[in-house]
């Protein structure tokens, strides 16, 4: 009988450690804040305007390079005004070199722009996330995200994309506290960049054992002090930073066009992953949400629990 009770007692200790897990992994809550929509984008061309010689800028074309006025059709086809002969094929030449010239800059730009992922029919966007693992004593960076969460403006773009600036910042503020990290970027058409980007925002969430503070599109929600103490008793709540316990803070970017971001292996790819998501501009930003956890303070992820939940954050 010895073979079977070694065999239960192996199954028993696996059953408990993954059960042990699974609590840990559920133990601490977390915050969020973004918003944003995958809306098609569009471009908008405004003609530059021309200085007009005797009539100031952008006066029109009252006057032109004929005396007494007439800078239309004389100047597009001078050959009416010239009258025939070698003038007025000459006149047609050059009228068709700059049609030719307008054309093939036209299509110049719209080629340029479907490379760049702007076409507008079905534009390609990029969706990126962007994760790093620091030591739980980074607690100032705790207090700036949940700062920036309670003041932010998360229903405009112009808002969302201070709240990208904001959090890039504040993880670049603290490269001693970085232990993991982890980026990934994907390039898909609007059509689906939604989809895609709610399943990483859903599997991110699903994280957390609630959001304790949440700024979605300008709606502000915080765990009342009791909720919070409820949440604590059931958790593996630490108040002490130990050498094994962690903050993990998640950036999820969608972008208009492509956007490259650098394989991190170390603390210099890091840097300049957080260099670029940052820089992205306001025009670009389709959608963002940063989460981080826990957010609570005294809270602690464990080295088991960032290990079980973010398998693919790597040592830095």
């Amino acid at each position: 009988m010895k073979p079977w009770v070694k065999a239960l007692m192996a199954i028993g200790l696996v059953v408990a450690l993954s059960f042990g897990h699974a609590d840990g992994a559920l133990a601490a809550g977390g915050g969020r804040m973004g918003g944003g929509s995958f809306r098609a984008p569009s471009r908008t061309f405004t003609a530059p305007r021309s200085y007009a010689p005797g009539g100031g800028y952008g006066g029109g074309y009252s006057r032109g390079y004929y005396p007494g006025g007439g800078f239309g059709f004389p100047f597009l086809f001078p050959f009416f005004s010239i009258g025939g002969g070698a003038g007025g094929l000459f006149s047609i030449l050059i009228f068709l070199a700059v049609a030719n010239f307008l054309v093939q800059s036209f299509r110049r730009s719209r080629s340029d722009d479907d490379s760049l992922g702007y076409s507008t029919e079905n534009p390609t966007i990029s969706v990126a996330k962007l994760q790093v693992g620091l030591l739980a004593e980074a607690r100032e960076l705790q207090a700036d995200l949940n700062r920036i969460a309670q003041k932010a403006d998360t229903s405009s773009t112009a808002g969302l994309t201070e709240v990208l600036q904001e959090s890039t910042l504040a993880l670049l503020r603290h490269p001693e506290y970085w232990v993991y990290a982890g980026s990934t970027v994907q390039q898909t058409r609007l059509e689906a960049a939604e989809t895609q980007f709610n399943r990483l925002l859903l599997s991110e969430r699903s994280k957390f054992s609630g959001e304790t503070l949440s700024n979605v599109n300008n709606q502000l929600k915080q765990a009342s002090t009791s909720n919070l103490a409820v949440a604590e008793k059931g958790g593996a709540l630490a108040q002490t930073e130990g050498p094994g316990e962690y903050i993990v803070v998640t950036l999820l970017v969608g972008t208009q066009g492509k956007l490259e971001l650098p394989k991190v292996n170390s603390s210099d790819d890091l840097k300049l992953a957080l260099q670029q998501l940052g820089g992205v501009s306001s025009d670009r930003l389709l959608a963002l949400e940063v989460l981080w956890t826990p957010q609570a303070e005294g809270d602690v992820l464990t080295n088991e629990d960032v290990v079980v939940q973010y398998p693919d954050l790597k040592l830095v």
